[in-house]
């Protein structure tokens, strides 16, 4: 049964091998009839300039149809002898295959001569010795004063001497070559294009999904982050006795995280989504702290629509609070205030006004889970790149702001 099975299996591999070497076979065929269709367009017009055109037309019939047949030779033989990786040997094959096809061509033209009928063109002109000529598909009418008109036959190319035979054919070779030739260059062209678009898709892809999995990473650590120091005010509260605000706390704090939880980590949101996702945030810290913290929000109306990425204010609320409240005594106001920064650009500032220490406002990954302001600058970096700014530092006469600049698109379009 497996050998079998594996008999079978290397049957198959070559098919599927070999299909899809010819996959792209429709957009082949469809530059092959464009090609001889320009061919035949210029064939048609040269027609009607003559008395016989539907003489013309069929005898250049045949030539469409092998021509397309031999075309088609030429791609496959492209196709099975020369990778697409490697263009010196696309080149070489489709060089070869055109001769031979031009050679092909030729000898199946003059083969095929001695069945088709000649256009019945009439041409007048009289010779420099005074004849009359008149000249009528393969047969020419010498008429001489005084004497019977002399009528020639001229004869079919196959019944020539082979050696003329063989410059007819060579003649015609040369010039179905570089018809052939210029099919394949221009299918190689396109091959080549093809592979450049399709290495630079893929080096694209690969930037975007490494982006996106690192502002996912970067994303992820927030979550962590924030209960740790949520679980650690809810052990205060109930070791204080404080039940009550203890159980505020938990339905705020599930209220929370249902609604953070529900986002796309690598996805963006409103400014007004993210400012009501804080606001839930320092509800909880209002059941902690609720004669030191006041917190002021000016957001225009018109920058509520204004995108940034998911609870990106977050770690900079929470080490406003970890470092402006919880150490003081003092009341302390903590604002967001956004507000358009010229062409195509916003601001979102958070800051504080209580005391911090001077090594904790250099520091920009905080004592506790080592995520901070530098997970801010680095999702922000990950998302915009150098279109978006992130600055922070100590305010003069105490405090501490974080000011980030980013890219005006708003959900509305």
């Amino acid at each position: 049964m497996n050998n079998h099975s594996e008999i079978s299996a290397a049957r198959v591999l070559p098919r599927r091998a070999a299909g899809s070497r010819f996959a792209d076979w429709p957009l082949a065929l469809k530059s092959i009839l464009g090609f001889w269709l320009v061919y035949y367009v210029t064939v048609v017009a040269r027609s009607f300039l003559s008395p016989d055109p539907g003489t013309i037309l069929f005898n250049r019939s045949f030539t469409l149809i092998i021509g397309i047949v031999l075309t088609f030779v030429v791609y496959s033989a492209i196709k099975l002898f020369a990778r697409r990786e490697n263009l010196r040997r696309l080149i070489l094959v489709g060089v070869v295959a055109s001769f031979l096809a031009a050679a092909v061509q030729a000898a199946v033209l003059i083969a095929v001569d001695r069945y088709l009928e000649k256009p019945q063109d009439e041409l007048r002109f009289t010779s420099r010795e005074g004849y009359s000529i008149t000249e009528t598909g393969n047969m020419m009418r010498v008429e001489r004063d005084g004497q019977e008109p002399l009528v020639l036959t001229f004869p079919r190319i196959g019944e020539l001497q082979p050696w003329f035979q063989f410059r007819v054919a060579a003649d015609s070779t040369v010039t179905w070559f570089f018809f052939f030739a210029a099919w394949s260059a221009f299918y190689i062209a396109m091959l080549s294009q093809a592979q450049a678009l399709g290495a630079q898709r893929r080096v694209t892809e690969a930037e975007s999904a490494a982006r996106a999995a690192q502002v996912r990473a970067l994303r992820y650590q927030v979550n962590p982050h924030f209960l740790f120091n949520t679980l650690n005010s809810l052990s205060s509260l109930v070791m204080s006795g404080r039940p009550q605000e203890a159980e505020e706390m938990i339905l705020k704090l599930s209220t929370f995280f249902r609604s953070s939880l529900s986002l796309d980590p690598s996805a963006d949101v409103t400014l007004a989504e993210e400012i009501a996702l804080q606001r839930l945030y320092l509800d909880i810290e209002r059941v902690r702290f609720p004669r030191r913290l006041k917190v002021e929000i000016d957001v225009p109306r018109e920058l509520e629509s204004a995108l940034l990425p998911a609870l990106v204010l977050q770690p900079v609320v929470e080490n406003a609070i970890k470092y402006g409240v919880s150490p003081t005594r003092d009341k302390v106001v903590l604002r967001i205030v956004a507000r358009e920064a010229g062409p195509g650009r916003f601001v979102v500032e958070i800051s504080n006004s209580g005391n911090h220490k001077s090594a904790r406002q250099r520091d920009d990954t905080p004592e506790g889970t080592g995520v901070g302001l530098g997970n801010v600058c680095e999702r922000l970096r990950a998302r915009f790149g150098e279109a978006a700014q992130c600055e922070f530092g100590p305010i003069d006469g105490g405090g501490y702001r974080v000011v980030m600049t980013l890219p005006l698109d708003r959900a509305d379009g």
